[in-house]
Parts: C-alpha cells; structure tokens; sequence
C-alpha cells in the first residue's frame, strides 16, 4: 500500500488550498482514509476523516473551513482547506485503514501546508 499527499504549500490567511492522497496497492473502497497534521513541536492531530460510504468527521477547530471527499474512480481523497489561518500551519499527512479496523496503519510521506499572517 503507497498513499502519496501533495498540494501543500504557502498561503495567506485567509486562503485555499487543496491537498491530494493517492492510493495504490489496494481495494480503495474497502478502506477509510484520514487526514492529520503535525506542527512544529505539537503532537500530531487528526483533522479529518472519511470512510467508505463517505461519512465524514472533522477536528472541531476546522468543522465549516475543510471538507474531505473521495473520488474511488481516481483511489484518491481530497482535503479542500478554505479560510485558512495561521495556526493551521503543519505538516499535513494522510493515513489508511481497512474499514472495520482500528487504527491507522498505512501513511503517506507529509506536505508541509504554511499560512503567512
């Protein structure tokens, strides 16, 4: 399993962005993927979720500026990320698990998202 984030970048507050995971090496639609970030000296968060029938949960903090979809045509899953502020400013990694599991155990390398105030 190999899941590949992009879409990172640098940003002013206030702005969008949309990062990518693609997947490969599995049954996409057999599985729920995430999305979670880590700051600098932070622990690492979750930020969003979406599994397989597409129900979604979000960190309270980003509830009404992200929205995770998926695309199981592309084995891809979007995070759009709209109003952005500086404190969203991580690392952003995303992460896959077979539904009906627990836990996360296939990630992706991170993309570093930078919000300038």
């Amino acid at each position: 399993v190999q899941l590949q984030a992009s879409g990172g970048g640098l940003v002013q507050a206030g702005g969008s962005l949309t990062l990518s995971c693609a997947a490969s090496g599995l049954t996409f639609v057999n599985y729920a993927v995430g999305w979670f970030r880590q700051a600098p000296g932070k622990e690492r968060e979750f930020v969003a979720h979406i599994n397989q029938s597409a129900t979604t949960n979000y960190l309270d903090s980003v509830k009404g500026r992200f929205t995770i979809s998926r695309d199981n045509a592309k084995n891809t899953v979007y995070l759009q990320m709209n109003s952005l502020k500086p404190e969203d400013t991580a690392v952003y990694y995303c992460a896959a698990r077979l539904i009906s599991t627990s836990g996360y155990p296939y990630w992706g390398q991170g993309t570093q998202v930078t919000v300038s105030s």
